[in-house]
């Protein structure tokens, strides 16, 4: 189990680093919020716009400007340090291909996972 763990984490690593080079900021915005969404139990998910910012290598104001967008399109909605998904498949659509191709990967690995 956990050499099955560790090679999902490790593609994981690999698709989000090619990701970083080839998506747009908004693509990979939602790809992330999907990503924390599936390893929660609601679709509000407790974290601020700095941390996002951190975690997809931008300026607060670059991933306000990007969150805005999304919220614009309906697929999300900003709070105070949540955000929520409102409309999941809109925001599938709106993500990269990154985000299928490491769901796929996570349950090749761990079936369980995604059962």
């Amino acid at each position: 189990l956990m050499n099955a763990y560790i090679q999902a984490f490790l593609e994981q690593v690999l698709v989000s680093v090619a990701c970083n080079g080839a998506h747009s900021l908004e693509e990979r915005l939602a790809r992330w919020l999907l990503m924390m969404r599936d390893r929660s139990d609601d679709d509000t998910l407790p974290i601020t716009q700095n941390l996002l910012a951190e975690m997809l290598g931008v300026q607060r104001p670059t991933i306000t400007n990007a969150a805005r967008e999304l919220e614009r399109a309906g697929l999300i909605e900003r709070g105070r340090r949540q955000v929520t998904i409102l409309d999941r498949q809109g925001l599938t659509k709106a993500s990269c291909e990154c985000y299928q191709l490491v769901r796929e990967r996570v349950a090749f690995h761990l079936p369980k996972t995604y059962a």
